[in-house]
């Protein structure tokens, strides 16, 4: 699939990071079209050009078209099909989509998190339900907050595929200079990286909600990338890709940033609100409490120990109280760091 201008792209999901990529793309000179849930939103974008509940004070070209049928998204001409619903909800639109689109078209996953239920990701969603090959499916992935690339913020990213060709054509596709995307070769590293890293900017949130220090956010934050590396490799990853972009880079962003919906949960956790009570108010998914529940049980399978996303666990759905998760982690026996940078340390 070339990726000219011109090039007709369905953006599936009409959330903050569906409208940044629809805007970003229609910039390029792509023939973008939208898919939008609410009829609330899709009305907001077709008469002001803004997605007002999702992504405020950023303006979508005019040539974004704006779909409400969902069936009527993709043809066999699309080149690329964006998927950016949230995992959760991923499964039953590809049951509608499925075999809609054309041999050639790739599709380009930039949800995060797994399926509770089967803790599949995304991309294993999209080539098991959506019936697309795995050598047509890309995931798009880094630190990259919604709103500031729907600002044309400088932002760096990864197109990963196991087929070279299909990480070449999204990295022509999407790249822009001010939307670096690098391609990389493994994409169940990326997967993960982006998954696992919202469960510590949870953690992150927690100590500034409890007003511990940027030390405190530091020790997490190495500690938490050491513990995603360790599950990545056991499952098969790249631990290069875990330090890069999709892995250390969205853990940074996440784990630091006032934007992040996971350190905004943690760090609302970390004053005295319960879980559930903040889950119910928020309009958009904090995708890190999916994410933990799929971590432990992937850690328990490998018998890797993930101390952090442990207590992390505990504090949202075993209502382990903030500060007793804290000193759960200070409590733990010395250790050397080496030993902790490898699979299944202890």
């Amino acid at each position: 699939m070339s990726a000219q201008p011109g090039t007709p792209i369905s953006v599936i999901g009409g959330g903050g990071w569906g409208t940044a990529i629809a805007a970003h793309l229609a910039r390029k000179g792509a023939l973008v079209s939208l898919w939008v849930r609410e009829d609330e939103v899709a009305e907001q974008i077709r008469s002001g050009r803004v997605n007002t509940q999702f992504l405020p004070g950023v303006n979508i070209p005019a040539s974004v078209e704006v779909i409400r049928d969902l069936k009527g998204a993709i043809t066999a001409g699309t080149g690329f099909v964006v998927m950016a619903v949230p995992t959760h909800g991923m499964r039953g639109v590809l049951e509608t989509i499925r075999k809609m689109a054309g041999p050639g078209t790739v599709f380009v996953s930039v949800a995060k998190g797994f399926e509770m239920e089967t803790l599949k990701r995304p991309s294993e969603l999209i080539h098991e339900v959506g019936g697309v090959p795995r050598e047509k499916i890309c995931v798009l992935s880094g630190p990259s907050h919604a709103e500031e690339v729907g600002r044309e913020v400088p932002t760096a990213v990864v197109a990963s595929s196991s087929d070279r060709g299909t990480a070449d054509a999204v990295q022509t596709a999407f790249f822009s200079p001010r939307f670096r995307v690098y391609t990389n070769s493994d994409p169940l590293g990326v997967e993960l990286g982006g998954a696992l890293k919202n469960v510590i900017a949870i953690a992150c949130g927690v100590s500034d909600g409890l007003k511990f220090g940027d030390n405190t956010k530091a020790a997490l934050m190495t500690r938490g990338l050491a513990e995603i590396t360790r599950l990545g490799v056991a499952l098969g990853a790249k631990r290069e890709t875990l330090w890069g972009l999709a892995g250390l880079g969205d853990l940074i962003v996440t784990c630091a940033s006032e934007l992040s919906r996971n350190r905004g949960l943690g760090l609302r956790i970390g004053r005295g609100e319960k879980p559930a009570d903040i889950l119910s108010g928020m309009k958009q998914v904090a995708e890190g409490v999916k994410a933990c529940h799929g971590a432990m049980a992937l850690a328990r399978e490998k018998n890797v120990t993930m101390p952090i996303t442990s207590q992390v666990y505990g504090m949202l759905f075993e209502n382990r109280a903030p500060l007793e998760a804290l000193e759960g982690l200070l409590s733990r026996g010395m250790r050397s760091e080496e030993e902790g940078m490898t699979e299944g340390a202890r």
